[in-house]
């Protein structure tokens, strides 16, 4: 006898399948019908990718376009890169700055996580959206297209991927969405395994996800698929440590099997695969954070006050108050640990903070009208290699990790191969993160927004584009003499016409004897 609760998923199950708007119903964006397929693994430092741990994505790219130039977005954390990519746009256009964000209308005392459900209290408090730029997603539904995210990470991370859901879903761990479509993943995927490693069981069940709804003939225009490691396993266990090693193995395994099913389905000339990653990643050695190096100098009442909030390298000051403002940014030029320290710009559009000795939120894209701090601080870097051998260390507590400003957070790999694109094609010109929603909406001749930030990487596509001339390396620099010595801040930025890339910054001190 079939119980009552399986015999409603079932029902559920079908109705669904019937009514969810996977199928490419509607205007359509253009003729070309390849569909496109985005994958992004957590943490992948170029480094990482050799014959021996990466068989699948290395074989990939000796076939594929490369943008030799990849970057990151600035603050190089996980959200706002899903963010970034998702919306083409800088977190001073989308208004997510953090992994950890502060918006005092939903809570006045203390900074905010940025996982699902927590984003959902922004527009109950603000009355405005999640993030202030649209998002790939709700573009394709304006064209009468779909898409579909497949996460093993966070829910933030999903969600900010595609956050109005825009008639596709979003397929994770812990959060399926539209909610009517768990029932049918359930019935479809199954539960994840809880036998071996949880995090592989993981990535193993998203990928599941993908094959069944991604790679179907009726399925969306447009599919992502966000494996959470090599980041977790290096957070945890340290760059280049087994654990590492082993997590990157899976990964690319996982990819594997995707090649393979587009192969199998004879889809390989129909689609269009996308490769990046969110940031770099390096070894970490500092012994002290921020908010308690602020409330050691008196500058920050303590953990729980609401003087001086933070939100990971982002610092609010009660009532904008530029004496105390000046105090913590003097305080943090005379430390080594800390690196780069930007405040608001002096006059709209200038590259110099209105602090001595800092530069702007506007020269690195993060001058959010409503949502930026009064001061946003990257710890201090350099390129020692750790006991694995892979170059890159900063003063940010823990084993291993990213968000900072060095080269080895900023510079990632991006790699493309299908129909739409060229031949093994090679582009020496910048390339961020924004640039591969603008890249996909060119493909299918959906237009651009005018407040999209990126620009579509036409170098690497068979269609012809504007040419957009030669890129060049500009650097600026700063500086402010106190009474312990000299802070001397330089940031290195790739121009391409108005396009500015952030390569990225440096401090020095030199001391008074």
């Amino acid at each position: 006898m079939i119980r009552f609760s399986s015999l409603l998923i079932a029902i559920l199950s079908i109705g669904f399948s019937q009514n969810f708007v996977f199928a490419q119903k509607g205007k359509s964006a253009g003729t070309n019908r390849n569909k496109t397929l985005i994958v992004f693994f957590d943490g992948l430092r170029p480094d990482y990718i050799t014959q021996e741990q990466m068989p699948n994505l290395f074989a990939f790219k000796e076939k594929a376009c490369f943008a030799k130039n990849h970057h990151s977005v600035f603050p190089t954390v996980t959200r706002v890169n899903s963010a970034s990519y998702a919306t083409g746009s800088y977190p001073g256009t989308h208004g997510l700055l953090g992994n950890a964000i502060y918006i005092p209308e939903v809570d006045a005392s203390k900074s905010i996580g940025t996982g699902y459900p927590d984003l959902t209290r922004i527009p109950a408090a603000t009355g405005g959206p999640i993030l202030t730029a649209a998002s790939i997603g709700e573009i394709l539904e304006a064209a009468g297209e779909k898409m579909m995210i497949f996460s093993s990470g966070t829910t933030g991370q999903a969600f900010l991927q595609n956050n109005k859901v825009s008639g596709g879903a979003i397929v994770n761990p812990d959060l399926i969405l539209p909610e009517a479509f768990k029932a049918q993943v359930l019935v479809d995927i199954g539960e994840i395994s809880k036998d071996g490693d949880k995090d592989f069981n993981r990535h193993k069940w998203v990928t599941d996800a993908l094959l069944k709804y991604g790679l179907a003939k009726d399925g969306p225009l447009v599919s992502a698929i966000w494996l959470s490691d090599p980041d977790g396993a290096a957070h945890e266990h340290g760059i280049g440590s087994p654990e590492a090693v082993e997590a990157i193995k899976f990964v690319d395994g996982q990819f594997g099997r995707i090649l393979q099913e587009i192969q199998n389905k004879e889809l390989t000339e129909k689609f269009n695969i996308i490769i990046s990653t969110d940031h770099g990643f390096v070894t970490q050695i500092g012994s002290m954070s921020v908010t308690d190096f602020l409330i050691q100098e008196g500058l920050k009442k303590d953990k729980e006050s609401d003087d001086v909030i933070l939100a990971e390298g982002s610092i609010y000051v009660k009532n904008h108050d530029p004496e105390v403002i000046r105090k913590i940014v003097a305080a943090l030029q005379e430390e080594e640990w800390i690196g780069a320290i930007f405040t608001k710009a002096k006059q709209e559009g200038d590259v110099n903070g209105w602090v001595e000795g800092t530069l702007s939120f506007d020269a690195i894209h993060f001058n959010h009208p409503q949502r930026t701090g009064d001061i946003l601080v990257a710890p201090a870097w350099n390129d020692v290699k750790n006991e694995a051998g892979f170059a890159g260390t900063d003063y940010s507590k823990g084993k291993a990790g990213h968000g900072g400003s060095s080269p080895h957070e900023i510079h990632i790999n991006l790699f493309a191969k299908g129909p739409d694109f060229k031949n093994v094609a090679v582009t020496e010109l910048p390339t961020s993160n924004i640039d591969i929603a603008p890249t996909i909406l060119s493909i299918y001749n959906i237009p651009q927004p005018e407040k999209m930030d990126g620009r579509a990487v036409s170098e690497l596509l068979k269609k012809s584009g504007k040419k957009i001339g030669n890129a060049k390396k500009e650097l600026i620099k700063t500086e402010v003499t106190h009474s312990w010595g000299t802070y001397f801040l330089s940031l290195e930025m790739t121009v391409l016409g108005k396009y500015r890339y952030f390569d990225f910054s440096k401090t020095e001190r030199i001391f008074k004897k």
